[in-house]
């Protein structure tokens, strides 16, 4: 029976072992490498790789249901998963033809000869993504405490009370020892060492300098009229007598793990080797921010730097560096955004974005920097991005255990130990995370969905969404990056008249369309799955409220949005409140196991697959997951 006919009519298999999962087998998930192998199981079951969910057959043996290919000779032990998968992964193990397969790297080998062999080289890339990803979480492990006990020494005790734009920082740390909702590997950043990742990494939250180009006056493309920080430096203040004097030359930041042959080759590609000068001195201290390429001014930390990285995270193909077209568009989608808000009073003040109109390149996305500036009147707030939420509050905060593992996190925070959201439910909502959940949904969701009436969706993850919370209880939401936006051209004109931008503005032509499909997707994967969904989802795994219950607030606050939106947000009912399936992120297919050409993905980021609509109170209700389609 396949997989597209009802999973509770299947019949136990011939094959089935007498006996339940050895309880070694068991204990190895709760091991990093045991976690890390239940992630990349469930992610290629969801993104149906060599056919896992559509071609296979779902088998009751004695110790549980075993999802079969049986094409390709494949078996993985599975269980109901319901968020964005009918089936996620409940053993760390894949059988191929009968033969149980632990260890990852040994099962990536053994599915990758399944694979075509002009797919194969992704399956390699993947399996060191997987190895380098382990090493991280192994070293997350001796760390952690460690960490924790460094941010109450600079912050205090509770995370509730970190304020200010520089104990922001550490909220991106203690999310930054997360993973990502959907990919499985998201905490290894390609070719980076242990000492690179203490030095650089947001999750050691280290400090460490600039280096600094001196480039030739006219080499950089500029955008932005305001004056730049009074400690950007000079050539002569980074200790260089170059010809004709300052006048005569531009800085521009680079991050210290670029220099070396990524740069060399860079100036090279842009006719500067030779007469670009890279400083000795190094000069400005920084702190990493979440996404590891953006830094913070220490002494100055409304002001950030994002700057281009030579590796890769969340799959190979998405490197970390910076296309010049992308600060065009990010710069027209604060514009945008902003043109919006003029429209929509009753946000003023409640939505903030920061500034990113600053920008320089030479023409190469490694030779670029944007400097971010955010909003002022944010030294009393607590600013938290979404992804931080669901993570370990430090052991030294009132209330808390020490916190040993992942596996102990999970552990904990079941069974009432304190995460972040915990800590700051007790300052701002009477102690209670799920009033603290609502009050997100209540904004979240009514600008998301008064933006799509205005033909607006933004690629605002749970990296680029974050809360600020005011003395006096208030909630607000600050913005930054929005560089991949999608665009209804009639519904944009319509709404903003004057105001719309012209596709001119933008560098991407893939922003721009007439399709609500396009903006539907974005807005369902992003706001739906990673900034509302995966909280519902993580707040009842650690116990903090019954799944169902969450999700029936989640549907109740959406659909008050798109009421309150009215006609021009009904796609949106459509597509998210009433369809039966929905639409999920390929990553791992899209970023790492195949090119872009056999993928067909235009856009890896926004290249799709399906899962079940856990927003349906029937789906939910459902003793076992609905058909695979």
């Amino acid at each position: 029976m396949s997989a597209a006919t009802t999973p509770s009519a299947t019949t136990p298999s011939a094959a089935t072992p007498p006996a339940a999962a050895p309880a070694a087998t068991a204990a190895r998930a709760a091991t990093p490498a045991g976690l890390l192998t239940l992630r990349v199981l469930s992610a290629l079951v969801r993104e149906d790789v060599l056919g896992l969910r559509t071609g296979g057959t779902v088998e009751h043996r004695a110790d549980g249901a075993w999802l079969v290919a049986a094409e390709h000779g494949i078996a993985v032990p599975v269980a109901p998963e319901g968020f964005q998968s009918e089936y996620g992964a409940r053993l760390p193990l894949v059988e191929v033809d009968g033969r149980r397969i632990g260890e990852l790297d040994a099962a990536l080998t053994a599915l990758a000869a399944r694979a075509d062999a002009e797919d194969r080289p992704g399956w390699a890339a993947f399996a060191e993504e997987c190895r380098q990803t382990l090493a991280t979480m192994e070293l997350h492990e001796r760390v952690r405490a460690e960490v924790h006990t460094a941010l109450t020494d600079l912050y205090g005790p509770d995370p509730a009370h970190w304020t200010g734009p520089a104990a922001a920082l550490g909220h991106d740390t203690l999310a930054a020892f997360l993973d990502h909702p959907v990919y499985p590997t998201a905490r290894g950043r390609s070719g980076l060492d242990e000492r690179e990742l203490r030095s650089h990494a947001p999750e050691f939250h280290p400090t460490f300098e600039l280096r600094w180009l001196a480039l030739p006056a006219g080499a950089l493309t500029r955008h932005g009229d305001r004056p730049l920080p009074r400690w950007w430096p000079t050539p002569s203040w980074l200790g260089l007598d170059l010809p004709g004097g300052d006048a005569a030359w531009e800085t521009l930041p680079v991050h210290p793990l670029t220099v070396g042959p990524a740069l060399d080759e860079a100036l090279r590609a842009t006719g500067l080797d030779g007469r670009a000068v890279l400083a000795d001195r190094p000069y400005l201290t920084v702190v990493p921010t979440l996404s590891m390429r953006t830094v913070a001014v220490a002494e100055d930390p409304v002001h950030h730097l994002k700057l281009p990285l030579a590796t890769a995270t969340l799959g190979r193909l998405n490197r970390r560096t910076i296309k010049p077209g992308t600060l065009v568009d990010g710069a027209a989608g604060q514009r945008l955004v902003e043109a919006v808000l003029a429209r929509e009073p009753r946000f003023a003040g409640r939505i903030l974005h920061a500034d990113e109109q600053t920008w320089a390149h030479a023409g190469h996305e490694l030779l670029a920097v944007l400097l971010r500036r955010y909003p002022e009147g944010l030294e009393r707030s607590v600013t938290v991005p979404l992804a931080a939420l669901l993570a370990p509050a430090p052991a030294s905060a009132p209330g808390t255990a020490p916190v040993a593992d992942a596996a102990a996190d999970s552990a904990a925070g079941a069974a009432g130990g304190r995460l972040v959201v915990d800590r700051l439910a007790d300052r701002f909502h009477g102690g209670d995370p799920v009033a603290l959940y609502d009050a997100l949904l209540d904004l979240l969701l009514d600008w998301q969905t008064a933006l799509f009436g205005h033909g607006v969706a933004l690629e605002s993850h749970q990296q680029n969404t974050s809360l600020v919370l005011d003395q006096d209880g208030g909630l607000r939401l600050l913005y930054k990056d929005d560089d991949g936006p999608r665009l209804h051209t009639g519904r944009l004109a319509a709404s903003l008249g004057e105001l719309s931008p012209s596709p001119e503005e933008f560098d991407d032509a893939r922003i721009f369309g007439d399709d609500d499909r396009r903006l539907t997707d974005l807005f369902t994967t992003i706001t739906g799955h990673l900034c509302a969904g995966s909280l519902a989802f993580g707040l009842a795994a650690h116990g903090r409220a019954g799944l169902d219950e969450l999700l029936a607030l989640l549907r109740k606050r959406l659909t008050e949005a798109v009421e309150r939106t009215g006609p021009a947000a009904e796609p949106l009912r459509a597509a998210l409140l009433d369809a039966e399936r929905l639409p999920v992120k390929a990553m791992v297919t899209a970023g790492t196991l195949l090119s872009k050409q056999r993928s067909g993905a235009a856009d890896i980021n926004k290249h799709y697959t399906d899962g079940p609509n856990y927003l349906l109170p029937q789906q939910r209700s459902t003793n076992e997951p609905g058909p695979a389609r």
